[in-house]
């Protein structure tokens, strides 16, 4: 990579970094709060899904906005919105409907984020370096989640929502001074693809009326219902059902770290897979297959075993598989529209949002219906998941459809 696409990498990287271990804190924090506010398990679901209820409002929206007022702004806007408002959470935690409104907030901010850089990347990098570059990224993320699970759970709570929130701040400065706005129809478009379409004439119609972009929408959805399960209730998964100490919940950023390294290296399988004659379209199915079909056998494995070793362990190989989607449909949106890759992962977004939103309140209804069973929550992850992979290696495409 040239030392300019390296700096972009590594700027959005790292906000995808802090994106993460945001997102993580909550889930670990929200064990010591629920004791100190007498939240019950409901309670707890909705403070868990109100950040989805921000996040899937801002995803059309703010490319449109992207397109109207640059990619730099937009982002800056995106991480000083969601780093605050993981910086205030503990002065307003104790009043219940306040903090929910603040985690909408959060998840407004964290909804610009990840299209803006999707519309960075597939205009400023080359297509035999993105699956590298999405590697990374998705990696950046993965390993905030690491830090945050190894972190909050020997810290105050508190503590830890100060440290990342002014983070966050930092980040943006740094990128005011560091990162230069582009023309992304006309001095940033890449010689390695042709629009066919001005972003102008394009009806919203057509990235919901065409198969390719459907099974991409699809195999999202289904990843984002397993990853929703796994950040938001494997800490409360663990205390309650294996019942593990408060201390050593921190042995959830097994499967973090184990995803974060999976996901720099298929990203780089991908590219060399490529580089030897394979098809774009083989690599995003093969990529896609192993990233979806894998982690759900390994989710029924996980729940059908009682002792904590083996939980982790294999909750970490489907997280691991997991990690293979970088460079599978997550990357598939530059080959197929990648002069409007931003818009078309905002419509992928907003859809692969929904599990964050049903998959709080939805979890604590099936266990408190199933008397504290979880197996029905994992089956359910896992049949979406096998669904997510026929539908995908039968109607994807890497063809470029305008």
């Amino acid at each position: 990579m040239k030392r300019e696409t390296r700096m972009k990498v590594a700027l959005c990287s790292t906000a995808n970094f802090i994106n993460s271990a945001d997102r993580i804190l909550m889930p670990i924090a929200v064990i010591a709060m629920s004791e100190t506010y007498s939240w019950d398990l409901n309670s707890q679901g909705w403070v868990l899904s109100s950040f989805a209820f921000g996040y899937i409002t801002s995803q059309i929206f703010g490319t449109h906005i992207t397109n109207r007022m640059g990619s730099k702004l937009v982002l800056t806007a995106a991480v000083f919105l969601w780093s605050f408002s993981t910086l205030i959470t503990p002065y307003i935690a104790s009043q219940l409907y306040l903090l929910i409104a603040f985690r909408i907030l959060l998840g407004l901010g964290e909804g610009l984020g990840l299209p803006t850089i999707f519309k960075i990347f597939a205009h400023s990098i080359p297509v035999e370096e993105r699956s590298t570059a999405f590697g990374y990224l998705i990696g950046a993320g993965t390993i905030g989640q690491t830090i945050a699970a190894l972190t909050c759970p020997h810290l105050p709570w508190e503590l830890t929502f100060y440290f990342f929130g002014t983070l966050g701040i930092l980040w943006v400065l740094i990128w005011i001074v560091l990162y230069k706005d582009e023309n992304d129809y006309v001095k940033d478009e890449l010689p390695v693809t042709y629009s066919k379409t001005h972003p102008k004439n394009v009806p919203w119609t057509f990235f919901i009326s065409r198969w390719p972009f459907w099974a991409i929408y699809i195999a999202h959805f289904a990843m984002n219902w397993s990853n929703y399960i796994v950040m938001q209730w494997l800490p409360t998964y663990l205390t309650r059902n294996l019942e593990v100490n408060k201390s050593d919940i921190s042995v959830t950023a097994v499967p973090y770290i184990v995803n974060s390294l999976f996901g720099v290296v298929s990203g780089h399988f991908a590219d060399y897979l490529i580089s030897r004659k394979w098809t774009i379209l083989s690599v995003r199915r093969l990529m896609t297959a192993i990233g979806l079909f894998g982690p759900g056998i390994f989710l029924i494995c996980f729940c059908a075993v009682n002792k904590l070793f083996y939980a982790i362990i294999f909750v970490s190989i489907s997280m691991a598989l997991c990690a293979c989607n970088s460079a599978g449909h997550l990357s598939n949106h530059a080959d197929v529209a990648p002069n409007h890759a931003g818009i078309t992962f905002a419509v992928s977004n907003t859809i692969a949002t929904i599990p964050g939103i049903l998959c709080g309140p939805l979890t604590a209804s099936l266990v408190i219906q199933s008397h504290g069973r979880w197996f029905p929550v994992f089956v359910l992850a896992a049949a979406l998941n096998f669904v997510g992979t026929v539908i995908y290696a039968s109607q994807s495409s890497a063809s470029q459809l305008l």
